[in-house]
């Protein structure tokens, strides 16, 4: 048992580090918005996404690095969507892992621009890695960041997150909360298994 827990730390820590490796320099004019986003990331977390997106990856042969910016970009979006659900108009967290929620360290105004920032960097970290792709890899990279972007969005996660925002202090049927969670929660898992698949 120690075994496996010493290597889920190890994969954790590895993951961290591809992570913090995507994430913007504190500078410039947005340095506080930049501050804000990247304390969204790095607040802590067992980072599941893209240690399952490393692990399918190399599950069906993947080899080399093209993998890294899709895991920081679902991390990114993933953390994003954490700050928006924190958020007085959501959930009115104070705290998340024992620390201080983005909006009661940066205020609720720069709450709502990290998450936005994070996800909008996401995007940019995937086309990104698109753009640069090999000839041979570009297309399997595009389908990456194509199942990401469905598997966050109104078909996804946000779908998911809307209608657990619709009925909150109402009665929830089955039906309903298996649809929030394989939307809120399952879409990203999937996404992480599909994307390392793809790439």
């Amino acid at each position: 048992m120690m075994e496996w827990k010493e290597e889920l730390q190890q994969h954790t820590k590895e993951a961290e580090k591809i992570v913090q490796g995507y994430l913007p320099e504190e500078t410039g004019h947005q340095k506080l918005l930049i501050e804000a986003s990247n304390y969204s990331v790095l607040v802590g977390g067992k980072r599941l996404r893209p240690m399952i997106m490393l692990e399918s990856f190399k599950a069906f042969g993947g080899t080399g690095n093209v993998v890294e910016p899709f895991m920081a970009a679902l991390e990114m979006i993933h953390s994003g969507s954490l700050v928006h659900d924190d958020l007085p108009a959501m959930d009115n967290d104070d705290y998340r892992r024992g620390k201080l929620t983005t909006h009661k360290k940066f205020g609720e105004d720069f709450g709502i621009l990290a998450g936005d920032a994070l996800l909008n960097y996401a995007y940019e970290v995937m086309t990104s890695a698109v753009c640069a792709a090999s000839p041979e890899n570009m297309k399997n990279c595009a389908g990456a960041a194509a199942v990401i972007a469905r598997k966050a969005g109104i078909f996804g996660m946000v779908g998911g997150q809307s209608l657990d925002v619709l009925l909150t202090d109402k009665p929830v049927n089955e039906k309903e909360m298996e649809f929030i969670f394989n939307l809120k929660t399952g879409a990203l898992i999937e996404a992480a298994f599909m994307a390392g698949a793809i790439l």
